[in-house]
């Protein structure tokens, strides 16, 4: 009896196993994801409205904490986060998500009043980027498309 044989499709940039999955396929055609943490449900409607709008796929929260799992569990490729979310503050966010290896690559934009001290600090735990409210949709969409452009 003939044996059958298999034809397996590999690409040189698949992942270690070598083969794309269905899964795999699904994941690298959406749009490039930004989790959204703003306490303020208008402003985080508002920002994740404006980032839908330019291509973007989002997630919104509104407190540090259920953030920090959703950026474990989702792995967004960036976070905007307000400075004075509740549970945990912007600033512990950021230093906690930058102290993990698992989400230590995942750029942040930091959102408040313009503190000095608080973009300083935004700068020492890591974070790219600091908007002082009320963020500009134009500046907010050019900051997330020049650290991740939707065509990633």
């Amino acid at each position: 009896m003939p044996q059958s044989s298999t034809t397996t499709i590999t690409f040189s940039d698949a992942h270690a196993a070598g083969v794309w999955r269905v899964e795999d396929w699904a994941a690298a055609l959406e749009p490039p994801t930004v989790l959204v943490v703003e306490d303020d449900e208008e402003i985080r409607e508002r920002i994740a409205e404006e980032l839908r709008a330019a291509g973007y796929r989002t997630l919104v929260t509104d407190n540090g904490l259920t953030a920090m799992s959703m950026a474990v569990n989702e792995r967004p490729h960036l976070i905007v986060l307000d400075v004075t979310t509740r549970k945990l503050n912007g600033i512990g966010f950021c230093y906690e998500l930058h102290s993990s290896p698992e989400t230590a690559q995942i750029p942040v934009i930091i959102c408040g009043s313009g503190a000095p001290s608080d973009m300083e600090l935004g700068r020492v735990v890591g974070a790219e980027g600091y908007l002082i409210k009320p963020v500009a949709p134009a500046e907010l969409v050019e900051r997330v498309t020049h650290l991740i452009p939707v065509t990633a």
